[in-house]
């Protein structure tokens, strides 16, 4: 933020903007704060806004970060300001029917819980679920809050629903459902604009460390995609009359990137072969011919897959696979006997942070990575897999912003009338005229799969409905 880089650059402490309009659900429009306060805190922005350009825009050659800003962020402004104005269109009435189905599924969990329990309780507060779970917690060796009550976090009632605890695996339930509806289903009705019958979400580029873009105001990143309450969630977003939404998805974006940094061969030549690569991954780490992978033995590849790049521990690949731990840390074992590569990968990643204290993506984007050399050894962990993984993720982001650059422009040349309406890492959400749906497509896909030169082609998989679940 503009605070930040005031006081790290200047050592100057900007008035904050919820000391001018508030917070949380007491905030106010900026408009009706204090006059005096606002002009502080617009003129300090505006100020600061200027210096810290004049001395990082100076920066940008002789750090070689040019060209992240010329052909990528400063041509994005204006493309996510379009995608702001456009919005999404929501049925207002499927969101209602899904609010009242969640309130009556909650109230079925609740008195499931409180079966369990033996009593009632407030199942949303912390406190309150330590003091009905807190002998199963003291059993699990569960830490204590600054309250003295036991940590009721996600992770800890996975272990213990995991361990046959159906009353955690009940809260959970409650919880994720709990969150859609008051996240999703009953806030989104709020954010609806009366005047377009559209949401209009906020994209910020400045937020994550590899470059990700995010949305506020409601973030769409966060509807779960694999779930059944998240696809209903999507299906009420709707295409306009006339109209189709089109999805272009990057397919398995990270892992293509990881053989072309990692200079993985075996996978390289999966990629330009068009092979199913988790299945391939089966054939090599449980030592069966690929066409014997069953479907249960290409789900656990896939996690592998994917939890290797974020750095998986055999402790956490258990909890996912819902294996043994000695059972996870042989299958790691063995991927990296197979791809050595990518442990050599990991290796160079985590010292060229330590060196630097960032690493770069293959368009020189830095990701910093402050904690490297942190003596805390969860803090320094936790470093050295963004290290492992901020290349990839960074690399994929930019990527997909050279496309969101390239799109416009090309349906301009084209004089075809789609619309960029949401970027959900790694898919472009487009509402296209019925009439020019697969013109578009072709498009879009052919920008995509060309926004950069790779050792392994990029693939982009496209659907079309009337909805965004239908799409996907």
């Amino acid at each position: 933020t503009v605070a930040e880089l005031a006081r790290r650059h200047f050592d100057h402490a900007c008035l904050p903007l919820e000391e001018v309009v508030g917070k949380g659900r007491g905030a106010i429009p900026f408009d009706a704060a204090p006059l005096d306060r606002a002009l502080q805190h617009a003129a300090e922005e505006a100020d600061y806004i200027g210096r810290i350009h004049r001395l990082l825009k100076g920066r940008l050659v002789p750090e070689r970060m040019a060209c992240v800003y010329e052909t990528m962020e400063r041509p994005l402004v204006r493309v996510l300001a379009d995608m702001e104005d456009a919005g999404i269109r929501v049925d207002p009435e499927q969101l209602r029917a899904l609010s009242r189905d969640f309130a009556q599924r909650l109230a079925g969990f609740e008195e499931e819980i409180y079966k369990l329990a033996g009593r009632t309780f407030n199942i949303g507060s912390p406190k309150q679920l330590s003091d009905v779970l807190g002998h199963e917690l003291a059993r699990l060796g569960a830490k204590r809050t600054k309250t003295g009550a036991f940590a009721t976090g996600a992770d800890v009632l996975e272990e213990l629903a995991a361990a046959g605890n159906e009353l955690a695996a009940r809260v959970l339930d409650w919880r994720q459902l709990e969150k859609l509806r008051s996240t999703y289903t009953d806030a989104l009705l709020q954010e609806i604009n009366p005047d377009t019958g559209r949401v209009h979400t906020h994209f910020t580029m400045t937020v994550t460390s590899t470059g990700r873009l995010s949305s506020t105001d409601p973030n769409l990143q966060n509807i779960p995609v694999r779930t059944e309450e998240g696809g209903r969630i999507r299906r009420a977003f709707v295409a306009g009359e006339g109209m189709k939404l089109l999805s272009a998805d990057y397919s398995q974006i990270e892992l293509r990137l990881l053989a072309h940094v990692a200079g993985l061969e075996t996978l390289r030549s999966a990629f330009r072969a068009g092979l199913d690569i988790h299945a391939m991954t089966a054939s090599q780490v449980f030592g069966m011919p690929v066409e014997r992978v069953d479907a249960a033995s290409r789900r656990k590849a896939k996690t592998i897959n994917f939890g290797i790049i974020y750095g998986i521990s055999a402790f956490g690949l258990a909890r996912r696979l819902g294996i043994p731990q000695g059972e996870a840390k042989t299958y790691i074992d063995a991927y990296f006997a197979r791809f050595p590569g990518i442990r050599d990968y990991m290796e160079r990643a985590k010292e060229f942070a330590r060196r630097n204290g960032y690493v770069t993506t293959i368009f020189g984007r830095k990701c910093f990575t402050p904690y490297i050399q942190d003596k805390n050894p969860a803090r320094r962990s936790f470093a050295e897999r963004a290290a492992i993984n901020a290349p990839l993720q960074g690399a994929a982001a930019d990527i997909i912003k050279r496309a969101m650059v390239g799109v416009p422009r090309a349906l301009l040349r084209r004089n075809l009338k789609a619309r960029m309406l949401l970027q959900v890492h790694d898919e472009l959400l487009f509402e296209v005229p019925a009439a020019e749906v697969e013109e578009t497509a072709a498009l879009v896909r052919g920008i995509m799969e060309s926004a950069a030169a790779l050792s392994v082609p990029l693939v982009v998989e496209t659907g079309v409905a009337d909805d965004w679940a239908g799409a996907h």
